[in-house]
């Protein structure tokens, strides 16, 4: 019976859901390169970050607004302003700033180096 019981546990646990790799989510800091299928973005200057702090009552959840820089594989090129939530149409497709880390937590300034910004991009069809 032990032995019935170990086994089911055992293929319980191999249907378990396993996130995807860290490299597999297009995210990038101020100066790095996030890879979108076929396009690469790179954060190149945040011009906004008025998020309401994590346990703050505010009256306007706020946004971030952010410069990219947009490159296609045959390095054409393109710098679009993002704000998150709000898709952008780029020539070659739809761009989105789906997330932005670390949560604001309290009012002041979070350091830059300590950004991620999360992307998804639909290409044009």
């Amino acid at each position: 019976m032990k032995r019935i019981s170990l086994l089911a546990m055992l293929a319980l646990a191999a249907c378990a859901t396993v996130p995807p790799p860290v490299s597999a989510i297009p995210t990038a800091g101020l100066g790095q390169v996030a890879a979108l299928g076929g396009v690469r973005v790179r954060p190149v200057e945040l011009f906004e970050d008025s998020r309401c702090p994590a346990l703050v009552r505010c009256v306007w959840a706020g946004q971030v607004r952010l410069l990219v820089d947009v490159t296609r594989s045959d390095d054409a090129h393109q710098q679009r302003e993002l704000t998150m939530g709000q898709p952008q149409d780029i020539d070659w497709g739809v761009l989105t700033l789906t997330d932005v880390q670390p949560p604001k937590l309290a009012p002041g300034a979070t350091d830059p180096a300590a950004y991620r910004f999360t992307f998804r991009f639909e290409p044009a069809r």
